[in-house]
């Protein structure tokens, strides 16, 4: 259990890092670039084991790791938004000089 907690505190700081970078247009050779990259081939362990693990086909072990991403970084799009909205109400609150 300890183990999975590295393992999503890991996920989750790479998840509000990656906030950071700027949108870029060029989809297909993000794609591509993407696709090639190790991270990708983890992944398709990750599909293979949960697949195994859950007993379910690898097209819903796929479908449950993405949804699964995608709400840790709705999450932290929402803690995010929240930090800055308290942020600019202290700001708004502060007096100015």
């Amino acid at each position: 259990m300890v183990e999975n907690q590295e393992f999503i505190q890991l996920l989750n700081t790479a998840i509000v890092k990656t906030k950071e970078k700027k949108i870029d247009s060029s989809y297909e050779e993000r794609l591509t670039e993407t696709c090639k990259k190790p991270a990708v081939s983890a992944l398709a362990v990750a599909i293979e084991q949960l697949s195994e693990i859950e007993n379910i086909s690898k097209d819903q072990a796929a479908m449950q790791i993405v949804e699964t991403v995608r709400e840790l970084d709705s999450i932290w799009s929402d803690y995010v938004m929240m930090e800055g909205l308290s942020k600019l109400k202290d700001l708004l609150k502060t007096p100015s000089q």
